[in-house]
This record gives C-alpha cells, sequence and structure tokens, in this order.
C-alpha cells in the first residue's frame, strides 16, 4: 500500500479542505495509507535556525521524506495559497529538499465559484522552483477544483458526497497511483 503525506493549507478544524481530505482517507483506505501532516505548529521559516529545526519541523520533513507521494490540499487565500501552506513549503525546501522528485498531487475547495484555480496555479509554480522539483500529473483533465462547496458536503458528516466530483477524484487518484508507481 502506498504511503501518502497530506499538507493541508488550512489551519481552520471545519475547513472543507480538511474534509475532503479525510474523504479522500476513508474512500481510498484500501489503496492508500494517507497521513495527514500537522502545520500548526511550524515556526516560520528562519534560515538562522534551518541546520537545527525544531522538533515540528523535523517531524514534517521525517513525514514527508518517508512518503511514496504527497497530496497537497488547499483553500485559496486572496488568489493564492494561504501563508501557512507557503510556510510549511519552505521548511521542506531547504537542507535535505525532501519533495524534490516527488510525485506530488494538489486539490482543492472553496465555497466560491471558482474553486482554487489562482491559489493551484501559483502551488504548481513553487512546486516546479529549484528547491523543489516535484513530479505532478500534468494539469489537463488533473485539475482537482471543487468550488460551490457547501453544496457538495454533507453538512452532518463533513463528507464529500458530491457522486460526478468522487468518480473525478477517482480517476485522477488512479492515475496519481500510476505515477507514484513509475517514480
Amino acid at each position: 500500500m502506498l504511503k501518502i503525506a497530506v499538507i493541508i493549507g488550512s489551519l481552520r478544524q471545519g475547513s472543507y479542505n480538511l474534509q475532503l481530505a479525510n474523504t479522500m482517507k476513508e474512500r481510498y483506505i484500501n489503496k492508500l495509507d494517507l497521513d495527514i501532516a500537522e502545520i500548526r505548529s511550524l515556526p516560520f521559516f528562519d534560515q538562522d535556525i534551518e541546520l537545527n529545526p525544531p522538533h515540528a519541523v523535523k517531524e514534517l520533513l521525517g513525514k514527508v521524506a518517508s512518503a511514496d507521494g504527497v497530496f497537497i490540499i488547499t483553500p485559496e487565500y486572496n488568489w493564492s495559497v494561504p501563508g501557512v501552506l507557503k510556510n510549511a513549503i519552505d521548511w521542506l525546501s531547504r537542507i535535505d529538499k525532501v519533495l524534490i522528485g516527488k510525485p506530488v498531487m494538489t486539490a482543492g475547495v472553496s465555497p466560491g465559484m471558482m474553486g482554487t484555480i489562482r491559489a493551484q496555479l501559483h502551488l504548481r509554480e513553487i512546486l516546479a522552483s529549484p528547491g523543489i522539483q516535484a513530479k505532478l500529473l500534468p494539469p489537463a483533465g488533473n485539475e482537482i477544483y471543487i468550488s460551490s462547496a457547501a453544496l457538495k458536503f454533507d453538512e452532518s458528516t463533513h463528507r464529500l458526497v458530491d457522486e460526478s466530483t468522487l468518480r473525478f477524484i477517482d480517476r485522477v487518484v488512479d492515475k496519481f497511483i500510476e505515477l507514484v508507481r513509475s517514480a
């Protein structure tokens, strides 16, 4: 079974992005071992401590390094990625550079009509930078932008229930599994 580290770009406990991660964790339990990485306690990236980072940073680095792949599931804040996500990626891009060549899949949920298009465009640029160079699925047909979240998630179970969206994600996850196995 493939081990996947999941980084969620929202700290909010009721986040739709966390709900998507939990939906995926349950839905793909027989294919993937999804382990949600905690980024709330990460300090701001600081070169003064990068050679001897705090425990929270070491834990994130270890989780990503030992994973077969990474899911980054993010909201969109002000047409870009949230600062907490960028901070986590900055830590991952230094010293050991654990994302270089690592298969990464992006997804995002938004209550708005545009999903997380802009955030994921920026995220793809970040993930292609020299210190990261993650291995991504080509964007065409593999972009998980979930819009109008209130209509697609069950308020009581906090899970994605829109069948057409779930079927689409199933196809993208299968392609991602192929990418991981070919890496």
